[in-house]
């Protein structure tokens, strides 16, 4: 695998690497040519050892001398006494032995920096987090400089370090390369949620846990650790696990209110807080900063007979003073918090609208003595709401969701569904969900109308734990698109909800480890170990989208020695099945309903089967559910009009989706082969670990994609009442269902028979219990068949074969080249160069969800389509976005730019203001 770069630059062995404006600049490994020439050529590098280490700190460096940097410092050393080395601290590079290796500990204004910076070249940016690592000779001793622009960045150094030393050898100390990097977001969090007593009880309060967590948070460049609360239920009804719910009374006495949650005694409450306490002291030890989520106000739970709390001594009168007091009060207690997460709309338990209550509570974040960010979770926000927030003079977060509850492809859609879209008479709502479900309904699921070039508030994208909650995940180059992503028209981060998010959610936990593993021998000591590697991922990829291959192969060394890359080709590939799946079907943006990774099966037939997906377009069938992204991706339905002879639009077809997935998943078990081939720890529960959850994610790639097209052929039925269709749709479905029961079968003794995200069937059980429901429709279809008709028509038989077939897209040369910015309130001019092209249209929409694309034909003259979006248009605070849908002479229709091969790009056109 080469290391391609964008940019080289003028002095050898380095590269420049530029996105979305950052640039990082790093020494370079040369000339290798594959992922296991690249580890041996590592690993042979690093091969001597380092006998003793000196580590120069100078106490007088306010940057290098801060909790966080001493603790980083502590893991590297403890990383090379684990190693053999001998370790020694010294005040300056003199007093080191001659023959030590010296790690300076230093602010970029050290002597010893300055001096590599000069040999380097290399400098470290001015910007938060940024790092440096310099290898040189200071004074005849071999050096290597941890330094940063601040003590975050220092940190990530000496912990880059301390990774490079735990996973490889000491030898990289005198042969690593130079690097400095700067974040591609400046927020990079991840959220872990409090949702059951049983479940999530003893990691709360286990003392070990927390550092050891945090310190793979920060290793991982994690910048902000969220603890969320209170999220347990979407709405209080029927609540049977409220603790933590209505978090306040759980945690304090507020003087002047006489508020408990019974069943919890005086001890326990104050417990609770102090290991609140103990967490948020640890979180800012290891450098990141600390959120707290308060998800929940309402009080009083709704045909709940069953709950195993309640709250007391809170009435209409003295809701929003309690609440106000009670979260000045914790902040005052917990110094360490920099930020509180509201969830503003009807699922708080507060009936949107409900102002002068917000208004209370913010007075009680404002009043706290400090400043601390509000961050509100944007569903049913309206401009009121705003204001409310910036007239605290407090900074102020947006986190709308990502993929409405899930994860689709590495990009934000194009446009939101149908079923989000405002609907008329809406603005007349009223009750609990009134805006979100109102005139406000398109922020329920993505950014809706806050993207204004001229906003006062950071945009923090949110991904929800819908798509996959249970499996490895793992993809480098998606998580790099995905980083990019983040950045959208100056957006400024992303908050992740971890993997096992929800786990238990209402009510439905069982005692024991969270990972929901039957085989015992696989369970870790603590959950989120099973998934060390995708925070890794994460992590290192939001910071820094073109960080190396090497960081991800050497975690998987160690059980998987030379075939470590292809491991990781194969966990990559798995990983981008289940967002490709949730980006082309989409039959509810819950995660609550929706669970395309242990999938509950729709009806093709029978709507009054489907009533879990209640957010879908009527009737709801599986071959007419909404895509997540309609303007790039048709329905199956919408694909069997078109094979018919209906108008084509160039949109994605189910066709198209199920060829990626059978690649992917072939691609999958091709390296998996591979690395099976040599891996020489197979029965580490690391290695079975990925090797049953990569089996089951190349299940669910051919499940879906022979499910996809079953679902174009039934549709092809419907329209035409051809029983080859039918007859077709029915062999593809029974392939689907094999697969399935392989799926199944792979899971049975691996995972408990009963995995619980929630208490309804839906949202809990086994692959097992989900074979009933696909034999239920298929005996469905079956009854069918008596009655279908046999038909001659060529364009179903020509309809039939193109599902069979391997779908391909006219290629063409086509220029265009966006414009740098646009003047609002003028016209902006598009070009298209294009041969061999009967016609383009251009759909452009403003940055703004709330709003649809708008079509017009562009005017031909010659080669060259020209457009214009007009003045009146332009007069906006919003970005503008495009895309062209493109006619050849041949009738073929394709998007531009529509996806590249490799699927990491934004399919789109944007173009900011001036």
């Amino acid at each position: 695998m080469s290391l391609a770069t964008d940019q080289d630059d003028p002095n050898e062995g380095k590269s420049v690497h530029q996105y979305d404006g950052i640039w990082t600049r790093r020494r370079v490994i040369k000339a290798v040519g594959s992922v296991a020439g690249m580890v041996a050529a590592k690993n042979s590098a690093w091969a001597v050892h380092v006998s003793e280490v000196s580590f120069v700190l100078d106490s007088s460096d306010s940057l290098a001398t801060t909790p966080e940097v001493s603790l980083a410092a502590k893991q590297l050393e403890a990383a090379l006494v684990a190693r053999g080395t001998t370790v020694r601290w010294c005040t300056s590079i003199s007093q080191a032995k001659s023959q030590d290796v010296c790690i300076v500990v230093a602010g970029t204004s050290n002597k010893s920096v300055q001096s590599l910076v000069n040999k380097t070249a290399l400098k470290v940016a001015a910007a938060p987090d940024a790092l440096g690592i310099l290898h040189g000779v200071i004074d005849g001793r071999t050096t290597v400089v941890a330094t940063g622009s601040d003590p975050r960045g220092i940190a990530y150094a000496l912990l880059e370090l301390a990774d490079q030393v735990a996973l490889g050898s000491t030898g990289g100390l005198t042969s690593g390369h130079s690097i400095t990097e700067r974040p591609a977001n400046s927020v990079r969090s991840m959220m872990r949620l409090f949702t059951s007593d049983v479940e999530d009880k003893p990691w709360f309060n286990d003392r070990e846990m927390w550092p050891a967590y945090l310190s793979m948070l920060a290793q991982q460049r994690f910048n902000r650790f969220n603890l969320a609360f209170g999220i347990g239920y979407d709405f209080i009804r029927q609540v049977t696990d409220a603790y933590f719910v209505f978090t306040y009374p759980f945690l304090l006495q507020v003087p002047g209110f006489d508020v408990r949650a019974t069943n919890v005694s005086n001890a326990e409450r104050d417990s609770n807080l102090a290991m609140l306490k103990f967490i948020a002291k640890e979180t800012v030890r290891h450098g990141l900063e600390f959120y707290i989520g308060l998800w929940m106000h309402g009080y009083e739970w709704i045909d709940s007979p069953d709950a195993n709390h309640v709250i007391e001594g809170i009435t209409k009168d003295n809701h929003g003073p309690y609440c106000r007091d009670a979260v000045r009060l914790l902040l005052q207690e917990i110094p360490e918090i920099s930020g509180v997460t509201f969830r503003i709309h009807g699922e708080s338990g507060v009936t949107e609208g409900s102002y002068d209550f917000w208004k209370v509570v913010f007075e009680g974040v404002a009043t706290c003595g400090r400043k601390v960010t509000i961050d509100m979770h944007t569903k049913g926000m309206d401009e009121t709401m705003q204001n409310l927030a910036l007239a605290t003079g407090l900074p102020i977060q947006m986190s709308p969701k990502y993929w409405g509850e899930h994860l689709g492809m590495p990009y934000h859609q194009s446009d939101i569904r149908v079923m989000e879209q405002p609907q008329p008479g809406s603005e007349k709502k009223t009750g609990l969900m009134r805006l979100s479900t109102g005139s406000r309904s398109f922020l329920r699921y993505g950014y809706g109308d806050l993207l204004t070039e001229d906003r006062k508030w950071k945009i923090v994208h949110r991904i929800w734990p819908g798509t996959q909650r249970l499996l490895l995940w793992g993809d480098p180059t998606n998580a790099a698109a995905y980083s990019r992503a983040f950045n959208f028209c100056a957006s400024d981060g992303v908050e992740i909800m971890e993997m096992l998010s929800f786990k238990g959610r209402r009510g439905s936990g069982i005692a024991g480890n969270r990972t929901a593993y039957a085989d015992q021998s696989l369970v870790p000591r603590w959950d989120w170990q099973k998934y060390e590697y995708t925070t890794r991922v994460w992590g290192r990829m939001l910071y820094n989208p073109e960080t190396e291959p090497e960081v991800f192969l050497r975690a998987l060394l160690s059980d998987f020695g030379a075939s470590a890359g292809d491991a990781k080709e194969a966990l990559a590939l798995a990983s981008r099945i289940l967002p490709t799946v949730l980006t082309a079907y989409g039959p509810s943006a819950a995660n609550n309903l929706y669970w395309p990774e242990l999938y509950t099966n729709e009806s093709s037939v029978d709507a009054t089967k489907n009533s879990e997906y209640s957010d879908s377009p009527t009737p709801v069938l599986f071959q007419t559910a909404s895509t997540f992204d309609p303007p790039l991706f048709s329905r199956m339905s919408e694909c069997a009009a078109e094979l018919l002879g209906g108008e084509k639009t160039g949109r994605y077809s189910h066709l198209e989706i199920a060829q990626w997935l059978e690649d992917y998943a072939a691609g999958a078990s091709r390296h998996w082969v591979a690395a099976e081939s040599q891996a020489p720890k197979k029965n580490s529960p690391a290695y079975r670990r990925m090797a049953v959850d990569l089996a089951i994610q190349i299940g669910l790639g051919e499940f879906y994609a022979n499910r996809f097209r079953s679902g174009v052929l039934f549709a092809i039925y419907e329209q035409s009442q051809d029983a080859r269709a039918l007859i077709q749709s029915l062999n593809f479905y029974r392939k689907s269902r094999t697969t399935w029961a392989k799926i199944a079968s792979l899971a049975t003794g691996v995972y408990q028979t009963d995995i619980t995200f929630g208490e309804r069937t839906f949202l809990r059980g086994h692959w097992m219990d989900r074979l009933s429901a696909i034999d239920q429709d298929i005996a469905r279809v079956e009854a069918k068949v008596a009655d279908a008709k046999p038909g001659s028509d060529p364009r179903v038989a020509a309809a039939i074969a193109s599902v069979a077939s391997k779908p391909t897209r006219k290629q063409t040369n086509l220029i265009h080249h966006p414009a740098s910015t646009f003047k609002p309130g003028f016209p902006l001019a598009i070009a298209l160069t294009a041969a061999n092209v009967e016609s383009v249209k251009l759909h452009y929409r403003r940055v703004n969800q709330a709003e649809r694309f708008i079509v017009a034909t562009m005017e031909r003259s010659g080669q060259v389509h020209n457009g214009m979006i007009p003045a009146s248009y332009t007069d906006t605070r919003y970005p503008m976005q495009y895309f062209f849908e493109v006619k050849h002479v041949t009738g073929e229709v394709g998007l531009y730019p529509g996806f590249t091969e490799s699927r990491t790009n934004q399919p789109y056109f944007v173009v900011r203001r001036g």
